[in-house]
């Protein structure tokens, strides 16, 4: 588990800093063809607001797998034991329903709605259901991260030492 983990934080790793870099690039030219050649680029405009959606999104992702997330954990650090592996799981399993209902659920019926409904974008002429594929994407990321929690707090449970939550 530990090494599926692992490849998967090393791909969304590099694929959020190629989408990063991209929309630094998209950024850069905007600013460019708007101040210095007085003739802003449209298609670089929405490009960017687009990877800034798929950016936040895998990028929560990733954080979530990372354990770099905003959390208040005042009550876990006060917890040791079976206490904090409970409550642990509670959180894991809090997260993964957010996960699956929001953004699993309606972001697939938000793609998909938008891919049958046909919308597509002004200046790039992509279709907005690609666009909105992000969050089903994160979340299923998410699921998978929390999984990988859940397994580590019940090894916790049974006394096993092997700490997925604490190596990624």
């Amino acid at each position: 588990m530990k090494n599926l983990v692992d490849c998967i934080n090393k791909g969304l790793a590099f694929f959020t800093l190629c989408l990063s870099t991209f929309l630094v690039f998209c950024v850069t030219w905007q600013v460019v063809s708007r101040y210095v050649l007085g003739t802003p680029s449209t298609v670089t405009d929405e490009l960017a607001r687009y990877l800034f959606m798929w950016v936040a999104m895998i990028g929560a992702a990733y954080t979530t797998g990372q354990h770099r997330h905003l959390a208040i954990d005042l009550l876990m650090m006060k917890l040791k034991g079976t206490g904090k592996n409970i409550v642990g799981l509670v959180i894991q399993a809090a997260v993964a329903l957010f996960a699956a209902v929001v953004l699993v659920y309606g972001g697939s019926v938000l793609a998909i709605s938008t891919l049958e409904n046909g919308q597509i974008t002004p200046a790039l002429g992509l279709q907005m259901g690609y666009v909105y594929l992000c969050l089903p994407i994160s979340g299923v990321l998410m699921i998978f991260y929390v999984l990988a929690d859940i397994v580590s707090l019940i090894q916790n449970f049974s006394g096993k030492d092997t700490a997925v939550s604490e190596s990624h």
